[in-house]
């Protein structure tokens, strides 16, 4: 096996473990936006279920609606690990949405930027950062 197969495979290994324990739903816990910890927020507050399934997600609220809704990629050997995603609906519906995340078992967090910034690299928001925090639903 080539060198660049052999990163390849560890490229999908890693991004298949990542991508298979996301699946499932979400609770959102905490927000943080251009540096405000828990500001009014459009598509999330408490309460709000995020649900991945495969490379889709939707965002609902705690009484059902749909508030989001889109697909995502992510890569699991960057550092940070990185999430790009594409929101079907909304004001930024179609643009790619760079953000890294972090996730272990029952807690995911990522940090978006605004379209046309770069991918954050740090898990702090500034201007244009959005940091959201979920712990799995049981």
């Amino acid at each position: 096996m080539s060198m660049n197969e052999e990163n390849k495979n560890d490229h999908s290994n890693a991004s298949e473990h990542d991508l298979a324990l996301l699946q499932g739903e979400w609770v959102q816990v905490g927000v943080e936006d251009n540096g405000v910890i828990d500001p009014p927020d459009t598509y999330g507050g408490a309460g709000v279920i995020t649900l991945i399934d495969g490379h889709r997600f939707e965002a609902r609220s705690p009484d059902g609606t749909l508030m989001l809704h889109g697909t995502f990629t992510l890569d699991a050997t960057t550092t940070p690990k990185s999430i790009t995603w594409v929101d079907a609906i909304g004001e930024e519906a179609g643009q790619p949405i760079l953000a890294s995340y972090k996730l272990d078992d029952d807690r995911f967090v990522f940090i978006a930027a605004d379209p046309g910034m770069a991918r954050p690299t740090q898990f702090r928001t500034t201007q244009g950062l959005t940091m959201r925090s979920f712990v799995r639903r049981d």
